[in-house]
């Protein structure tokens, strides 16, 4: 079955795409319906002609690690179904938000999920977090906690940043989640504490029409899976970008 918003035609499948310019000096191609899908690029062009690709990979994963293929289809058309341009809150609209990025909220967004598309883009969040774990568990602690020049944070602290970041996006729903739980200091067990409580909290929102705004954004629980599944891997290419430095 196509997944929700896809558009079956009589050779090849309808895949939306939401395209997000301006994020981090860069653009992003979503797949709207399918989270951990994404491709990157300098402008929106290179970030669409780079979609066809990343949407490949995707399906191969999904073919190789799931237990059955949700993606049971060859040839994909790709359809722009909107564009957002980022931009920055001023401080005359907003002054406990000024400097903040406001990042897309697509139309599909408003629609809550469903027990389906939570369990399929949580397994994918799965795949990336065994893939972080595998590439970071037999590295030293130098290596772990090496400041590198014009870095935010060392390799633990890449971990810890995802850690807290899975609940800064709960947060971003106003569902009585915070940045300010007590996590454990070891940086693989706080990962495993905020993916339960992620998990479970987006369990918990199936079905249900959820929609917030925080800080200039709006978000609702399609939205945070997207961006929680996105993240991750966003990070662990940054650590194989570190260690391949050294």
């Amino acid at each position: 079955m196509p997944a929700a918003g896809g558009k079956e035609t009589r050779y090849n499948m309808r895949i939306e795409i939401g395209l997000e310019n301006g994020f981090e000096n860069k653009s992003i191609a979503w797949a709207l319906d399918y989270p951990g899908c994404y491709a990157y690029g300098p402008e929106g062009a290179a970030a669409i002609l780079a979609f066809p690709r990343a949407f490949i990979g995707y399906k191969e994963r999904v073919k190789a690690k799931a237990e059955k293929c949700w993606i049971d289809f060859d040839d994909i058309d790709v359809h722009l179904a909107e564009t957002f341009e980022c931009y920055q809150v001023d401080n005359d609209t907003l002054p406990s938000a000024a400097g903040r990025t406001v990042t897309a909220f697509w139309k599909v967004d408003w629609k809550p999920l469903t027990d389906e598309e939570i369990e399929r883009g949580l397994l994918v969040m799965q795949w990336s977090r065994q893939d972080l774990v595998d590439l970071t568990r037999n590295l030293s602690n130098d290596v772990m906690d090496r400041e590198r020049p014009g870095e935010k944070w060392s390799i633990r602290g890449i971990l810890n940043h995802l850690a807290s970041s899975e609940l800064w996006l709960l947060d971003r729903l106003n569902i009585g989640f915070s940045e300010s739980t007590t996590l454990p200091a070891d940086a693989y067990r706080r990962l495993d504490a905020t993916r339960s409580i992620f998990e479970r909290a987006l369990r918990g929102l199936a079905n249900k029409s959820v929609v917030n705004g925080k800080d200039g954004s709006f978000w609702s629980p399609r939205k945070v899976l997207r961006r929680a599944a996105w993240h991750e891997v966003d990070h662990i290419n940054h650590i194989f970008r570190l260690l391949n430095e050294n």
